[in-house]
């Protein structure tokens, strides 16, 4: 952002400071009103660069922006640590098949794990906010199906599911430990893996564990 920023800069820095949830670039420029939404996305860009070396940063999460603490300075605002709970391997097994094959049922959650996955499982991951239901598939019996919520994006930093990794990048990072590792190359998931290859395997089980 320049020094002298422009009134849509400014427009868009006050409603997003005062805004009590994210907003979408069609949302801002419904709400400034004779604002194009190419424009908003072009001062919303601006205002990210300006704020990219702050306190604060503007990011976008799910295709809405929000102001948030820039993530080294997250420590100064916690007033105390707070007990970590960490999720069973289930239920990590679980979210991760969901975020790379959104929608799913739990039928098909449970083919992709090759065992039952329990209802509390599920509802551990909807309680936490990161899961919720889209919806039914037209089939016999109409089962329910599930996705990831913006929630979920802003908690574990990501844009969109564009941004998930990869397997190679899993396995790198020492995530895949060898009985998933075994699944992938079972399945064939080398490489890349994501929301428009659903062929890939997003993680393997050996049972449940809630």
């Amino acid at each position: 952002m320049s020094a002298e920023p422009s009134a849509l800069e400014r427009a868009l820095e006050a409603t997003l400071f005062a805004a009590e949830e994210p907003l979408s670039p069609a949302a801002l420029a419904a709400h400034l009103g004779d604002v194009g939404e190419g424009a908003v996305r072009e001062a919303l860009a601006a205002l990210a660069a300006h704020y990219r070396v702050r306190g604060v940063h503007l990011v976008e999460r799910g295709g809405r922006w929000h102001f948030e603490t820039a993530p080294d300075l997250a420590h100064l605002l916690r007033r105390e640590q707070e007990q970590v709970r960490r999720l069973s391997r289930a239920a990590t097994e679980v979210l991760a098949i969901i975020a790379y094959h959104e929608p799913v049922s739990r039928a098909e959650i449970e083919s992709i794990r090759g065992v039952q996955t329990s209802a509390g499982t599920l509802d551990v991951l909807m309680e936490a906010g990161w899961v919720r239901p889209v919806g039914r598939r037209e089939v016999p019996g109409r089962p329910v199906i599930y996705a990831t919520t913006p929630e979920f994006l802003d908690h574990f930093g990501l844009a969109s599911r564009r941004d998930l990794p990869g397997i190679d990048e899993l396995r790198a990072a020492g995530l895949l430990d060898p009985v998933d590792a075994a699944m992938e190359a079972a399945l064939g998931g080398e490489g890349r893996f994501g929301p428009d290859e659903p062929e890939a395997d997003a993680a393997a089980g050996e049972g449940e564990e809630d």
